[in-house]
């Protein structure tokens, strides 16, 4: 019995120190994962904030989360992927859960997390975007294309409207890392890869050549060449 007893808690003790790595070296995934053990509380459904939001600030957040979600649903025609928001209203709360310098990001293809500089629906919407692509997504695409199509679907003004006025033709990151180096050094690279993504909407169908490609992708076909 005693033997046993000591396998158990050995067990315990395991999962515990576990959790605890996982919580210390990706608090992100732990947060998302448990909001509440974070200091956050739900706000909605599927919503999550700060403890200590006035009643303006909350219903503001469930409104952005639905304006988001509803901008997603309106590209794809529907939503195959219900992310949980996961949004601070400090620094503090975001650096506590993982977050950096970004305005938001999406964790796991399950869950987004938004900093106090991204409380809005364009942002959270933009993160939902990957969620959604990768939920239909087999394979990959490139880093690009997905940033570009998540611009698109976010209707980011930032990045849209007069920029595209202007073709840009040259190389775009297709890699993670060569995204981010990219981005740090030059904020407009969403906007050359989100008129590129939204050229080649307009020549192709609109949603529907995303549709097709995803089809396409999942059948084992190549990315073709978008320019």
């Amino acid at each position: 019995m005693r033997k046993r007893l000591r396998w158990v808690l050995g067990g315990v003790v395991g999962v515990v120190l576990a959790i605890g790595g996982l919580a210390w070296a990706y608090p992100s995934v732990v947060a998302t994962t448990c909001p509440g053990c974070y200091g956050l509380t739900q706000v909605s459904d599927g919503v999550y904030g700060e403890r200590g939001l006035d009643a303006s600030q909350e219903e503001g957040l469930t409104g952005l989360a639905v304006d988001a979600r509803r901008r997603v649903e309106t590209f794809y025609g529907e939503r195959r992927s219900d992310p949980r928001l996961v949004a601070c209203a400090t620094d503090g709360c975001y650096s506590r859960i993982g977050g950096g310098g970004e305005k938001g990001v999406a964790v796991l293809n399950r869950a987004v997390m938004l900093s106090p500089r991204g409380l809005d629906a364009v942002i959270a919407s933009h993160e939902m975007a990957h969620v959604e692509l990768h939920r239909r997504l087999d394979g990959e695409v490139p880093q690009w294309f997905d940033e570009g199509l998540a611009v698109v679907v976010s209707g980011d003004p930032r990045y849209l409207g007069a920029a595209c006025r202007v073709p840009f033709d040259g190389e775009l990151p297709g890699t993670l890392p060569g995204w981010l180096d990219a981005a740090s050094a030059d904020e407009q690279v969403y906007a050359k890869a989100a008129c590129r993504v939204q050229r080649w909407l307009d020549a192709n169908g609109g949603r529907d050549a995303v549709l097709t490609l995803i089809d396409q992708l999942n059948d084992g076909a190549a990315f073709p060449a978008i320019k």
